[in-house]
């Protein structure tokens, strides 16, 4: 079997990002690899800058991952589980945020708690980590640190300020019971990511992957994750959708539900309308008119290239 946990370079996928030609106009994303020691619960970090004009704004909206964050930006350093819903936030003036997307499964190995899988779940990072015998003084202080580095630009040096404290929380936190789960979900996951299975697949060919049948799989992911291996598959499709109608406005809603494995476009529409709460057709006119007034202003030299160049999603 492949290495499960491999390294590499930091994905260049919007998957999850609403609207992704708007977000070049409103902040600068850069991702990064983790420390390897931490691979196993850390997926990669993440950088968002960002420098509007005064009085303006932007809203970014997220469609969630099946993935918790730590997540480090002006008011603190704290702890996001897998959200209910659409993630959204507004930005204002200028700032910069870390972030630390966990693995699937590895909050609850963070915080030592079944609870972690909760959704919507958020909580002060140093209440939550600090009882792993890192205080809460030396947690709020990494978030200081990051959040300063990266305002400043210095990516490597916010990664390297939250990094000792994952680390010490990870090495009083993993058991014999997490290093045989984690690898474990992440197969299915990564199976999922990568297509292995085919646009068809469902739960019952992730349990196959997993070694497992599907009532077992369904209550490690219950247990672990948060939700269901028929979210996940139904999520990854919603994802792949919304990319394929953003790069392509124009694209035939039809060809994209077969390509991302709907047998019809009806199915599409209602998996898609219950994501993101707008229907593919609305949302595809939306990513039109962000794609001509991207271009336009890019044409005008007025795109924000000096956010956007050296971190486009």
């Amino acid at each position: 079997m492949r290495q499960v946990f491999e390294r590499g370079n930091p994905t260049a996928s919007t998957h999850g990002l609403v609207d992704p030609a708007a977000a070049r106009r409103g902040f600068a994303l850069v991702r990064l690899e983790p420390a390897p020691d931490l691979a196993d619960l850390v997926e990669r970090h993440w950088v968002v800058r960002w420098d509007l004009p005064r009085g303006a704004e932007f809203t970014q909206v997220v469609i969630p991952h099946p993935n918790a964050n730590v997540v480090a930006e002006a008011d603190g350093l704290a702890v996001h589980g897998v959200p209910g819903g659409l993630f959204s936030r507004t930005l204002r003036g200028s700032g910069a945020v870390l972030g630390t997307k966990l693995r699937p499964g590895a909050l609850r190995v963070l915080l030592d708690d079944p609870s972690a899988v909760r959704p919507g779940l958020v909580l002060p990072a140093g209440i939550a980590l600090a009882a792993a015998g890192v205080t809460t003084d030396d947690v709020d202080e990494a978030g200081r640190r990051a959040v300063a580095a990266a305002r400043a630009g210095d990516d490597a040096a916010a990664v390297a300020a939250v990094t000792p404290v994952l680390r010490a929380v990870a090495g009083r936190r993993r058991t014999r019971r997490s290093a045989d789960v984690l690898p474990r979900i992440a197969r299915v996951l990564g199976a999922v990511v990568a297509g292995e299975l085919g646009p068809d697949a469902g739960v019952g060919d992730l349990a196959a992957v997993a070694g497992t049948t599907t009532r077992s799989l369904q209550r490690l992911f219950a247990g672990w994750v948060g939700v269901s291996p028929k979210w996940v598959l139904q999520r990854h499709r919603v994802h792949l959708a919304a990319e394929l109608v953003a790069a392509d406005p124009g694209r035939p809603l039809a060809d994209v539900a077969a390509a991302v494995g709907y047998y019809d476009q009806a199915h599409l529409s209602t998996d898609f309308a219950r994501a993101l709460g707008v229907s593919p057709a609305a949302y595809a006119k939306r990513c039109a008119a962000s794609r001509a007034a991207l271009a336009e202003a890019l044409d005008r030299g007025l795109g924000r290239a000096d956010l956007v160049g050296a971190g486009r999603a």
